[in-house]
């Protein structure tokens, strides 16, 4: 274990946050499983050695550890991003700690806008696979072997044993879950007309500006990883308006709903 690893990992120990089963990210809006968590520890990032901290209003920046459904869990209510200025290995920083902690899976959960006609406002999408238009990478730079292998494969990026699970809790409770592609942008500045048709074009049907950079990170770790996006905003560049933030938390909250009924659901039939 590296130096800041290890000071990080110690700190966390000290505080009694050891091996939790699950980790879950929680993205822009979607801070309400919070409420069903047994919690035993709540730590604000800026307590942590060498953990980043949110910047974004809405990312409350904490870590919560407790008990959700029988399960150990590890919850960041708050992410970071690549347009706060924190590089790649800074935003995947929580992965590494994740994993020295004995986290066996990972949750995680973005708020994006939709290029798909067929996908509306408030719904949810399961992601199976993505596309990296940051032209970045947190495995760019010296590898190190004690997290991963040098190449990456990412033919099955997002565990295809928990989509299968997420479908069918999905199913079992009525929740609508399409399964699409998620494309990553650095933002903050949102799309123009001409790249939604870009982004349509080459297959995407959500785009947000996070999630990819952990789930590269986790593969390079091997801990399987699920995520799902909450539909915030329709971006038909035909019949664009301009964003409202506040709309897409009102959104974000309203879809959260059936988003902590599949997490809780999942967790409770994962053995």
């Amino acid at each position: 274990m590296k130096g800041e690893t290890k000071q990080t990992i110690d700190y966390l120990h000290s505080l009694g946050i050891d091996k939790p089963e699950i980790a879950i990210i929680l993205g822009t809006g979607l801070g309400g499983l919070v409420d069903f968590i047994e919690i035993e520890k709540i730590v604000n990032y800026g307590d942590i050695p060498h953990f980043p901290v949110s910047t974004v209003e809405f990312h409350k920046g904490k870590l919560i550890y407790g008990n959700l459904c029988n399960k150990k869990v590890l919850v960041m209510q708050g992410r970071f991003h690549y347009y706060e200025g924190y590089n790649m290995k800074q935003i995947t920083f929580p992965i590494q700690i994740m994993k020295a902690l004995k986290v066996k899976r990972l949750f995680v959960s973005n708020a994006g806008g939709t290029v798909n006609p067929d996908f509306k406002k408030g719904d949810l999408m399961l992601i199976v696979d993505h596309i990296n238009l940051f032209w970045d990478s947190p495995l760019i730079g010296r590898n190190d072997d004690s997290i991963g292998p040098r190449f990456v494969d990412m033919s099955d990026a997002y565990s295809s044993e928990l989509n299968d699970l997420f479908l069918k809790v999905a199913a079992q409770e009525q929740i609508t879950l399409h399964r699409g592609i998620y494309t990553a942008v650095c933002g903050s500045s949102l799309e123009t007309r001409a790249e939604y048709r870009y982004l349509r074009f080459i297959g995407t049907d959500v785009v947000g500006m996070s999630t990819i950079p952990e789930v590269i990170a986790c593969k390079h770790a091997n801990l399987p990883v699920a995520a799902i996006s909450v539909i915030t905003d329709e971006c038909d560049p035909d019949n664009l308006e301009p964003i409202d933030i506040d709309d897409i938390l009102k959104t974000a909250a309203d879809a959260e709903v059936n988003l902590i009924t599949l997490f809780k659901n999942v967790l409770i039939k994962m053995r």
